[in-house]
């Protein structure tokens, strides 16, 4: 995922989150927020693992959002991976950010994923 894309900024976070819906998987939770153009920042937590399974987890994460960014409405997105997602496997994790995607309704009229 190219860095243009990336939520970098503590104030961008928390106005996902304050200003943001929430919807949910088993493993990953997103909050959607409206915004100039498409960034999407994640969020993984000490209770997930230590430092290497946190950054497998936020590489595992930008991997199945990059075939997306180019259908995306703009906007905020925020992930927040429960300590489960560092064991679900990449295929399980993908088929919940096309869920998350489509319950938000996050990608553009016409370009929805099957």
């Amino acid at each position: 995922m190219e860095k243009r894309y990336r939520l970098k900024s503590n104030g961008a976070f928390l106005f996902a989150y304050r200003r943001g819906k929430s919807t949910s998987t088993r493993d990953l939770v997103m909050h959607a927020a409206k915004g100039r153009s498409v960034k999407v920042g994640f969020s993984v937590s000490k209770k997930v693992g230590n430092a290497v399974v946190r950054n497998r987890t936020k590489r595992r994460l930008r991997e199945c959002f990059r075939p997306h960014l180019g259908d995306m409405k703009n906007g905020l997105y925020v992930i927040v991976a429960r300590p489960s997602a560092a064991q679900a496997t990449f295929q399980s994790l993908q088929q919940q950010v096309e869920d998350l995607l489509r319950r938000c309704h996050g990608i553009k009229e016409g370009n929805r994923a099957p």
